[in-house]
C-alpha cells in the first residue's frame, strides 16, 4: 500500500444491478502487490531490449491473439451463434487481437492484466464494451489487514467499484516475469548492453599515452575521435613515437560474453515458460516438419494454457462477478484451427469419420471451407 492510498478519499460506489463487493477481491500473496507497488526488479523496457524475451513476449501472446473466443451452453457445449461483441472485440476501436496481446502481455509481465469498462446493457447491466489498461498506471486501496482490496485506483485517482468507469481484473498464476525473473532479465539487459558496447568499440578497451609533451584537451580530443573513427575502416593502426598504446580489460572472447548471452537466454526461456529451440536458445535446435504439430501441442500446454485459462475464466465467471456472459454460458478458446494438423493427417481423420457416420461429406467440406 502506498502512502498516497492513505490520503485517498473512497469512490462512491456506481448504482447497478451488481452487488458492490462483485468488483472487490482478497490479494492473494504479498507477491502479487509488486506490480501496484511498482517495486519490479527490472522493467519491461528491459525486458523487451533483450531478444530472448522479446521473441516469447511476441510468440506466446500474439498466439494467445491469434485463437478465436466462443461462448458455448454449459448444459451441452453448444456454440451460441451470435456471442456479445465484447468477447472477440472488447474495446470497440480497436481489433480484438490487440487488446488481447496485450492483456496476454499484462498476465505474463507482472501476472494481473485489467479491462476498464466504458459501456454496460441496460438491460442487462453486463459489459457491452472495455479498454485495456497498462497494470503500471492501477493502484490499490486495501483494508487494513492488507488482506482485502477496497477499492482501485488509475493514474492515482479513485474510481467507481462496480459499472461504467470500474475495471474487470484478470488474475495470473503467478506474480509475473519481471518480478519473478527480474534479475535474469536485468543480467540480459546489461549482456546486450555490453555486446553493442564493443560493436562500437571492437577492440579491448585502451589508453593512449603521449610520451612528449602534454596536449590540450582540444587535441587530446581529436586524437580520440579520428583514433575510435580508424578503428571502425582499418584493423591496422600507426602510431607517432611520441604516442604509447595500452590495453586494458578484456575482449569479448576472454570475457566469454556470447558463452554468458547463450546462459541467459536459456535461463530466460524458462522463466518465460517456452521451450528453448522456439526463441533459438539451444545452440543446435531447430523445428522440423515432421515434429511441428507437437512443438504446437508443448507450446499451447506449458506456454499459452496457463494465460488462456486466466482470460477463459474471468469471462466466464459466474456469481457476484457475471458480467460478460450468462450463467449459463461459458467462453472458451477455440484451438480446432490452431492445432489442425496436415492435409494428409486431416484426410485421414475425415476417412475414419465419415466411416463410423460422425461426419457427413458436406460437413467434411465446410470443415475444409470447401463450401462457400
Amino acid at each position: 500500500m502506498a502512502l498516497k492510498d492513505l490520503f485517498i478519499t473512497k469512490p462512491e460506489p456506481v448504482k447497478s444491478g451488481s452487488d458492490v463487493q462483485a468488483s472487490l477481491a482478497p490479494v492473494s500473496t504479498l507477491d502479487s502487490l509488486f506490480n501496484f507497488m511498482g517495486s519490479y526488479t527490472a522493467t519491461r523496457a528491459e525486458a523487451m531490449s533483450v531478444p530472448t524475451v522479446a521473441r516469447a513476449r511476441g510468440i506466446i501472446t500474439s498466439s494467445v491473439a491469434s485463437i478465436p473466443l466462443e461462448v458455448r451452453t454449459k448444459r451441452d457445449g453448444a456454440r451460441v451463434e451470435d456471442p456479445p461483441r465484447v468477447i472477440n472485440q472488447p474495446d470497440p476501436r480497436i481489433p480484438g487481437s490487440a487488446t488481447y496481446a496485450f492483456l496476454a502481455e499484462d498476465l505474463l509481465f507482472y501476472g494481473y492484466g485489467y479491462l476498464r469498462i466504458l459501456e454496460l446493457y441496460a438491460e442487462t447491466y453486463r459489459i457491452r464494451s472495455a479498454e485495456r489498461i497498462n497494470p503500471i498506471r492501477v493502484g490499490i486501496k486495501t483494508n487494513d489487514l492488507g488482506t482485502e482490496i477496497e477499492y482501485y485506483t488509475i493514474d492515482g485517482m479513485p474510481i467507481p467499484t462496480t459499472g461504467v468507469g470500474s475495471v474487470a481484473v484478470f488474475y495470473g498464476n503467478d506474480e509475473g516475469l519481471l518480478h519473478r525473473a527480474g534479475r535474469t532479465i536485468r543480467a540480459g539487459a546489461e549482456l546486450e548492453r555490453a555486446a553493442a558496447m564493443y560493436a562500437r568499440e571492437p577492440v579491448p578497451s585502451m589508453v593512449l599515452k603521449s610520451t612528449g609533451a602534454s596536449l590540450p584537451a582540444d587535441r587530446i580530443a581529436k586524437l580520440l575521435d579520428s583514433w575510435s573513427a580508424s578503428r571502425r575502416n582499418r584493423s591496422t593502426a600507426f602510431l607517432n613515437g611520441d604516442i604509447d598504446m595500452v590495453s586494458v580489460g578484456f575482449d569479448p572472447e576472454k570475457l566469454q560474453l556470447n558463452q554468458a548471452r547463450s546462459y541467459v537466454a536459456t535461463e530466460l526461456a524458462r522463466a518465460a515458460g517456452i521451450p528453448a529451440y522456439y526463441v533459438d536458445a539451444e545452440s543446435g535446435s531447430s523445428m522440423t516438419y515432421s515434429n511441428a504439430t507437437s512443438a504446437k501441442e508443448s507450446l499451447v500446454n506449458f506456454s499459452l494454457r496457463p494465460l488462456m485459462t486466466s482470460i477463459e475464466e474471468r469471462l466466464s465467471m459466474t456469481g457476484m462477478a457475471n458480467d460478460f456472459v450468462p450463467a449459463s454460458q461459458e467462453v472458451k478458446f477455440n484451438l480446432d484451427d490452431y492445432l489442425r494438423g496436415s492435409a494428409f493427417e486431416r484426410a485421414q481423420v475425415y476417412e475414419i469419420m465419415n466411416r463410423i457416420g460422425a461426419l457427413t461429406p458436406d460437413e467434411i467440406r465446410m470443415e475444409e471451407d470447401m463450401i462457400r
